[in-house]
């Protein structure tokens, strides 16, 4: 029987190297360079950065979800999360494992589906981390529903022309090229109907018209870009994985990419947990400390189960998804992840705001903008309204309606099914009264 809840010897020694190699040397970019970790390195952030890639690269845990013709160790989700878990405490450290969103999952599919022209002028530089890349799919009117998108590319000769507007693709600001997701064939139906293009963000007519902030980041300096596509003519070699293929490609992209994105985001609930427990052993108020007040232990009882409940159940389905390498089979729980996921850091983070009083809520501790990922957390990657749906249907898949009337745990009818079938039994006990 195989069931362990232990990581091997030698990839938890690595993981130990990485716990210790974010907290000491990479956290205290966060500080120095916040915000900076999509801005292409100028030379003094280079000095600073590269040695650090350089440490990672030697340890043989650089872009670690590739294959090794890509300069990775084609490890699997479980081993992906649990480095993930480590490096979600950083904004800056999956930039330095060659690891950060969205452009590991544009890198998986274009070494998945991309031409050896489009993996040699896009593929290698990101996989090398000397430029960033932006996925431009959702849509001002219609979100992330595919089947509302009316940005279209139409064929002229041997170019595409791509017209209309994307909403809230991410560090297009500073992306060297754009995976956009358009209709080429309405007739088709989302789902056949849509495409994918590689499109330089230099190319003419691609207008950034503002680049959307987070509640409290100052005007046209956040990274969710509005752009319009405006006659933005490319090649026919700039499709990407063939005509039609778009919602396929999508979600070859998405399913590693919301394990990863719950596995950092347990790092971050993580960090609210020490944060927590440290100020309720530190501070004292009413005649005792707070680690010594019931409503206190019940927030890090409730926190800690919840972090660890999760956590499990994040392992699990990336252990499945390497298991059948299929997500489809494994959808159903990506989507729970996916659902789950705000809530859990939600819930932490803002015990530990209430333990820390006026700091809590202050620009001096992390705890808000915590709370405010979770409220992010809940629209990226598909809405969580989204995901219950799936899994609802996914687990009513199981199931079927009664046969009857009543229920099939109705009482009455089991108990009489019960005396039905030991009646010889229930015949001898009432003989010998």
């Amino acid at each position: 029987m195989a069931w362990d809840f232990e990581t091997d010897a030698e990839y938890q020694a690595l993981l130990d190297w990485a716990d210790a190699f974010v907290r000491d040397e990479v956290e205290p970019l966060d500080l120095v360079w916040p915000g900076q970790e999509f801005v292409p390195l100028n030379d003094i952030r280079r000095k600073a950065i590269d040695p650090l890639k350089d440490q990672v690269r030697s340890k043989g845990m650089w872009a670690t979800h590739l294959g090794p013709e890509l300069g990775g160790q084609g490890h699997g989700q479980l081993k992906l999360a649990l480095l993930n878990e480590i490096l979600g405490r950083s904004m800056w450290a999956p930039i330095v494992f060659g690891c950060q969103a969205p452009d590991t999952g544009n890198a998986e599919i274009i070494a998945h589906y991309g031409t050896p022209e489009q993996k040699e002028r896009y593929l290698q530089p990101l996989l090398d981390g000397e430029l960033f890349s932006s996925y431009s799919m959702t849509e001002p009117q219609a979100g992330a529903d595919p089947t509302r998108f009316e940005t279209r590319a139409v064929r002229d000769g041997d170019d595409w022309i791509i017209n209309g507007w994307k909403f809230f693709s991410s560090n297009a600001k500073t992306a060297s090229f754009l995976i956009v997701m358009v209709v080429t064939n309405p007739e088709a139906g989302p789902y056949q109907g849509m495409s994918m293009f590689l499109v330089p963000t230099d190319t003419p007519g691609v207008d950034i018209v503002r680049n959307v902030g987070l509640y409290g980041e100052p005007d046209n300096e956040g990274f969710h870009a509005l752009i319009h596509y405006d006659n933005v003519r490319v090649p026919a070699e700039a499709l990407l994985g063939g005509e039609g293929q778009a919602f396929v490609i999508a979600q070859t992209r998405l399913g590693g990419g919301r394990i990863h994105h719950a596995m950092r985001t347990i790092g971050f609930a993580k960090q609210a947990l020490d944060m927590m427990c440290e100020r309720a052993l530190s501070r004292e108020t009413a005649g005792s400390r707070l680690s010594d007040k019931q409503f206190v232990q019940g927030f890090i009882a409730d926190s800690y189960a919840q972090l660890q409940q999760f956590r499990l159940f994040v392992l699990y389905t990336a252990w499945e998804i390497d298991k059948y390498n299929d997500y489809k089979k494994v959808r159903k729980d990506i989507a729970a992840v996916k659902a789950t996921m705000p809530t859990v850091l939600h819930d932490i983070a803002w015990r530990a705001m209430q333990v820390h009083g006026a700091l809590g809520v202050s620009n001096e501790m992390p705890l808000f903008k915590m709370i405010h990922g979770a409220a992010a957390m809940g629209l990226v990657d598909g809405p969580t309204e989204v995901h219950k749906t799936t899994v609802a249907r996914q687990v009513l898949r199981d199931y079927s309606p009664s046969d009857d009337l009543w229920p099939s745990q109705w009482l009455p009818k089991k108990r009489e099914a019960a005396r039905a079938k030991y009646a010889e039994f229930l015949e001898l006990e009432v003989g010998n009264l």
